[in-house]
């Protein structure tokens, strides 16, 4: 988890030593560059990728590892056992990726004039979107950790094949996605002319929905998920391999 938060800040060190050396011709300012790196590197790639790794392994890796019985065995409801874990979950990934976010947001932001201050309503936007982030994609794959035999293969194939693809395609499939919530909640744009490729993926991606709509939207879907995430946990019956 460490090697995965810790890519961003390697990459905003390398910029800012680029920018001091003055070795490119590049003019984005500071705060778009942040803006950039969280949507392509934190909400596009970290957040699923933590809520993949550590929301199927909640119970899925106690199966596999046969210690599930003696977690079932104590005088505490199912339920409150995957509602624990996942607690611990949110609080693990959040304490190593927000330290993350604000050192690429101190290393970044100056870049090209950017003023700190003015852009750390900014920071704390994209703080909370990380935040909601990780409790979503968590809750969701508590679920398929709970109920799918395979369930890192299957949130794997979720969150890298089947969300990039609905939210490409038109129509309303893209409904069926957290990303398409969650990024429609990015409060950065790209300047015009400048990395047009990112641009017009960030326009893909980004839900014309109002702001209450996507965020009801990611709180629904997270609470539905971790509902029957419990429900599953409380009723199914988990056969351990010999």
């Amino acid at each position: 988890m460490a090697l995965i938060v810790g890519g961003p800040v390697v990459i905003a060190v390398i910029l800012r030593v680029i920018v001091f050396l003055d070795v490119t011709r590049n003019e984005l300012p500071g705060p778009t560059l942040f803006g950039l790196m969280v949507w392509v590197f934190y909400l596009w790639l970290i957040v699923p990728l933590l809520g993949v790794f550590y929301g199927t392994s909640l119970i899925a890796d106690e199966v596999e590892d046969k210690t599930i019985t003696y977690l079932f065995t104590r005088p505490v409801s199912r339920g409150a056992v995957l509602f624990g874990k996942y607690l611990g979950y949110l609080i693990c990934t959040s304490v190593v990726v927000l330290p993350s976010v604000v050192l690429v947001y101190f290393l970044i932001t100056p870049l090209r004039g950017g003023d700190i201050g003015a852009n750390f309503p900014a920071l704390v936007t994209d703080v909370g979107l990380l935040l909601l982030g990780l409790a979503v994609y968590g809750a969701l794959f508590a679920l398929v950790g709970a109920w799918f035999k395979r369930p890192l293969l299957t949130g794997l194939v979720f969150a890298f094949g089947w969300e990039p693809l609905a939210v490409l395609l038109p129509g309303y499939m893209k409904n069926a996605t957290v990303a398409y919530y969650l990024h429609g909640l990015v409060p950065h744009t790209m300047p015009q002319g400048a990395l047009n490729a990112f641009q017009g993926l960030l326009q893909t991606f980004h839900s014309d929905a109002a702001v209450w709509i996507n965020l009801t939207s990611l709180v629904v879907i997270g609470i539905v998920a971790l509902g029957a995430a419990v429900w599953a946990v409380e009723h199914r019956e988990y056969v351990l391999e010999q």
